[in-house]
């Protein structure tokens, strides 16, 4: 086995667009007024017990559904591996335990919101659900979350695991999104995700959801795609930044000529949106290119939603009609995707993913 080659053998994601349940590629962006997109949370009975449901907290239920889905999609039995990625983890548990510490000045203090706060919880949870009691791991490191996750996972198939559920999650609080806003994250004034791109400002529209998927070393008939690469660069210069991508091909022995639709993390934000013009102009100025932030939102593992459309696009073939102003010359069949997001300028990487 190719240790950089692993096949997404079934997923599942809960964004703010109806990727969930519903038909994702005929339905109309889902927009919003404000500058954040709340993720559409699904029926929840379908997977968890009500009785447990009522003790959960709202990213357990995003986190524990979404993984309970790519299970199910992908026809596999329960995961030997658990791998995810979080940015920061069930923020409202973590901010509803530190109010609980000052109001009852750190006397009887309720456990469950500390429990439910901690970065593993969802991975934990998952494990119970699945009698899953493998190897089980959860990196928390902002940008690049998602991307160690993916790694490890890959590391682990080439060690001869047989499958391994990897994923990401991240919610937005009004109060994190308040502190993220006076640091600059955010537009000044309301935008909206679907004008984001047409504003000259700093700034972008926050997002969360979750996203996991059911990966092994062979293709089974759910397969989706394929994941033939990844390359994570921390805080590049502009030279390192433009001599990493020809590379990055060159070692999977691909040109950017072979490369079909090019899927970006640009998020309208003008302080940090130059490196994808600056790059893609300068390696693939004829390749269709598609934004992907405006379904999503901005935040920390975005990467793992930007993984989910790529693969759903290979898989079916054809662009969601939410997408297809952005490229209209796009190759008939698609074979290859290059997805480059980075995280506030940062966090910068390349995945590659081709048909399965």
């Amino acid at each position: 086995m190719n240790k950089h080659r692993c096949y997404i053998q079934g997923s599942a994601a809960i964004s703010a667009q109806h990727t969930f349940d519903g038909d994702f590629f005929s339905a109309p962006m889902v927009t919003t007024s404000t500058n954040n997109l709340v993720a559409a949370e699904p029926d929840y009975k379908a997977f968890i017990p009500p009785n447990s449901l009522r003790r959960m907290s709202r990213m357990l239920k995003m986190g524990l559904t979404a993984a309970l889905k790519a299970v199910q999609n992908s026809g596999q039995p329960a995961p030997q591996v658990i791998v995810t990625g979080t940015g920061k983890g069930s923020l409202s548990d973590t901010e509803k335990f530190i109010r609980d510490i000052e109001q009852y000045q750190e006397r009887a203090l309720n456990p469950t919101p500390f429990i439910q706060s901690t970065y593993n919880s969802v991975n934990g949870l998952i494990a119970l659900q699945q009698q899953s009691t493998g190897y089980n791991n959860t990196f928390v490191h902002r940008g690049f979350s998602f991307e160690n996750a993916l790694l490890d996972s890959m590391l682990q198939l080439h060690e001869g695991v047989g499958n391994t559920l990897t994923g990401a999650f991240e919610e937005m609080t009004d109060e994190h999104f308040y502190i993220k806003s006076r640091i600059g994250f955010w537009k000044d004034t309301p935008t909206g995700n679907a004008a984001m791109f047409d504003h000259n400002t700093s700034g972008s529209i926050s997002g969360e959801g979750a996203t996991f998927f059911m990966l092994g070393t062979e293709r089974t008939p759910n397969a989706e795609a394929c994941v033939t690469g990844m390359k994570m660069l921390y805080k590049p210069s502009a030279e390192a930044l433009n001599k990493a991508l020809p590379v990055f091909l060159e070692q999977h022995g691909l040109k950017p000529t072979d490369i079909d639709l090019v899927i970006t993390g640009r998020n309208g934000d003008i302080n940090t949106d130059h490196y994808y013009r600056v790059l893609l102009s300068a390696h693939c100025p004829a390749t269709p290119e598609v934004p992907f932030k405006q379904l999503c939102g901005e935040h920390d593992t975005a990467g793992a939603f930007a993984v989910w459309l790529g693969a759903q696009i290979l898989k079916h073939q054809q662009l969601p009609d939410m997408l297809q102003s952005y490229a209209t010359n796009v190759p008939d069949p698609i074979r290859r995707i290059l997805i480059y997001n980075h995280f506030i300028g940062e966090q910068h990487t390349f995945f590659l993913l081709e048909q399965a």
